[in-house]
Formats: C-alpha cells, structure tokens, sequence
C-alpha cells in the first residue's frame, strides 16, 4: 500500500523537527541499540572517529567498543562476519565505507547473507542490515560514486531499500534493524546533508510499502534516492505548463510495492522511470517489465526511462553533474510522454 509523508504533525501530536539525513540514520541505529542489546555496528573508523561520513557520531561514546566495533579494510571480512554474528543471534549494522564494495564482498552478500536462510529451511535468520552509502556526490571517482542497487536483484533473500528523505530514513532503517531478513541499506552521499520533518516520538515505516510523494493525475514519475527530489523538481516544471505529475517513491527495490505501481500507472495511464545508474541493467528495466505484464492496457504512452549516462564516473567534480539525469532532463520526458 503507497501512503503520503506527513508534512507536518496532526494536532495533538508530539512537534515535528527538522533534521540531516544523516542526523536520521544516527538516531536510528541508536535508539535501536538502546531498545536491543543484540544490535551492534561493526564497520571501518566507525568507532572513535564516527565513520567516514559521520554516521556512527558518538555510538562508540555511549555504547562502548563491544558494540561499535572498528574493524580492519576487508570487506569480506566485514559482511561474513556480520552473517556470521546474525546467525548466533545477534542483530548486526554492517557498514561498508562505499556501496561499490560489495563487489569486494561479492560471496559472502550473494552466496551467504542472501542464501542462507533458504539453504537451511530457515532453522535460523540472518537479521542484518548491510549500510551501503551510494551515489555520485563530491568528485569521489568511479570507484566510490555507483549506485548498484541493481546488483542485488538477482539476490533474492535480501532486502533492498532506498530512502530519499530524513524521515524515511530513520523509519526504514528501524524497521530494517528488527526484520529478521537481511536488508541491503543504501543511502545518498549527497543527501547525507539534506534536512526533513521527523518526529521526535517513535515511528517505523514497513519495508516494502510505497510513498505517493506527489499526487498527480497525467504523469507518473517513478523515482527513488536522490532521483526523488529531482523528479519533484520536474514536477513543478510541469505543472507551470498545465501537466499534473504524480512521483511514486517505492522506498527501495524488494519487497517492492507492485499494488501500488499498478495503482499509479491505472490512474495516469503513462509513466517515466528516472535512476542515477545507468540504463543497461538498471532496476527501472526490472519496473517497466513489471508494468508491462499488470497493467499493460492501462497505458496511453510508451514507458520511459531517463536514467545515468552510461560510463564509468568522472573524477572531476565539473564532469559528474553531467552524469547523472537533471530536472530539466526529466521535465522534457514528461513533456513528451505527456503529449503522446
């Protein structure tokens, strides 16, 4: 089922305030580690130094070195020994420095963490979230700036999930931390700064539920991560010119709210997919598939995609902002897809 982020609280309800992205996931994986004894972080300079984007701020402080754990540069070692400690019943946050590192651990995120439960009849769990900061943001090079979500596709025991707000966030990941399938968490480097509404009280957002970020009527834009803010932007342009544009946020990849796709694409009857990755073997293919086989008769224009150029990414920070699909990139497809 899609729902629509609160803007601001209900009477009565505890005050809203506005924080980071990454103020979100900090606060998240704290006051899991409060609730749960089972849950730890284990990761790269996590410990005294906070993580090397300043994720783990001040765990190693309140929860000691049992619980926020430095670990050396293996990243084989870091997600077998998250199943590993998952498997004895502990709850683990694996955080890898840079999402273009599971290739690294390639065995033990397809072969173990994904696999496991299954290849056991499920006579244990693997609860563990994998962190995996993504994207292009800040000249980091080609080596430390992919979005692979669509990598973990083919993984089908693992959670993939994408949020693209601070309140997303915080609720995905808490539900993250308690599920007892492994979830692949990845998170915008470029909006670590981003600041949103989120409510001071307790709150969890279910995996696998959609977000109606902005309601419309002729377009649907489904995006998700930093594509997200984009597409609202393009839905503004939009609407200056008489085009009334809808952006489903699926929150991430699996489970992926299909109902709620169909729903959106039943009501428009056309749709534009938009992701940073390139278009070869992205996840937007894998969603228009999908709408191709549920609701095909609904559309009244080809599907669309407005995806990353395909190349490897530029070191230079003049270069990279022609990778990644713009606003205006976006304002065209609807445009044209409008007007079919």
């Amino acid at each position: 089922m899609s729902t629509t982020s609160p803007v601001a609280p209900a009477t009565g309800q505890a005050p809203v305030r506005r924080i980071s992205y990454s103020r979100a996931i900090n606060e998240a994986m704290a006051e899991e580690m409060e609730r749960d004894e089972r849950v730890f972080v284990m990761g790269q300079d996590v410990g005294a130094f906070g993580g090397v984007f300043g994720l783990t701020r001040n765990l190693y402080k309140r929860f000691g070195a049992d619980r926020v754990i430095d670990t050396p540069i293996s990243e084989t070692f870091l997600v077998g020994g998250g199943v590993g400690a998952a498997l004895t019943g502990l709850r683990p946050i694996v955080e890898l420095q840079y999402a273009d590192f599971l290739w690294n651990a390639g065995d033990e995120v397809i072969g173990k963490m994904s696999k496991w439960r299954y290849m056991h009849g499920s006579l244990f769990t693997v609860p563990m979230v994998l962190r995996l900061p993504e994207g292009a943001a800040g000249g980091a090079g080609p080596e430390h700036s992919t979005c692979p979500e669509a990598a973990l596709l083919p993984a089908t025991g693992t959670y993939i999930v994408i949020p693209s707000t601070p309140y997303d966030a915080k609720g995905l990941l808490k539900s993250a931390i308690r599920d007892d399938n492994p979830v692949a968490f990845f998170e915008h480097k470029g909006m670590y700064g981003l600041k949103g509404e989120v409510p001071e009280e307790e709150y969890t957002i279910p995996l696998g539920q959609a977000d109606i970020k902005r309601a419309g009527s002729d377009v649907t834009v489904i995006a998700w991560g930093r594509l997200v803010h984009r597409a609202l932007e393009a839905a503004e342009l939009a609407a200056a010119e008489g085009i009334d544009v809808e952006v489903l946020d699926p929150r991430g990849l699996r489970p992926l709210d299909v109902e709620a796709i169909t729903r959106t694409i039943e009501k428009t009857g056309r749709v534009v997919i938009t992701h940073e990755a390139g278009r070869t073997g992205g996840a937007g293919a894998e969603i228009a598939a999908i709408i191709a086989e549920t609701c095909l008769t609904s559309l009244e224009a080809p599907i669309r995609r407005v995806c990353g150029i395909e190349t490897p990414i530029p070191q230079s920070l003049h270069l990279e902002q022609f990778i990644i699909p713009t606003a205006d990139d976006l304002f065209q497809a609807i445009k044209e897809t409008a007007a079919f």
